[in-house]
């Protein structure tokens, strides 16, 4: 019973993942129509500011992502060390 669940939870994943790819209109429809008539609308010094805009608005979390994900890795066997495994268990082979 188990294993069939996990079956039907998998199929029902795929079928919305398939759906999603075979949607795209759906999916680039949601833009905002003034933002869009503005952008078209405006002049290329416009247009490279909104390029910059959007480059400051996504390196930096980007960046700290990274970073947080280095530092966790870096972390992950901070206390699964084996020495402080020893050192913490008491001596029965006396």
């Amino acid at each position: 019973m188990n294993a069939m669940n996990t079956r039907t939870r998998w199929i029902s994943r795929f079928a919305i993942f398939s759906l999603s790819l075979l949607a795209p209109s759906i999916a680039l429809a949601q833009g905002c129509a003034l933002c869009y008539t503005q952008a078209a609308g405006s002049g290329a010094r416009m247009i490279q500011a909104l390029r910059g805009g959007i480059l400051i608005l996504v390196v930096p979390p980007m960046l700290i992502c990274l970073a947080i994900t280095w530092i966790a890795y870096k972390k992950r066997n901070q206390f699964n060390d084996e020495s402080s495994v020893e050192a913490s268990e008491p001596d029965t082979h006396s």
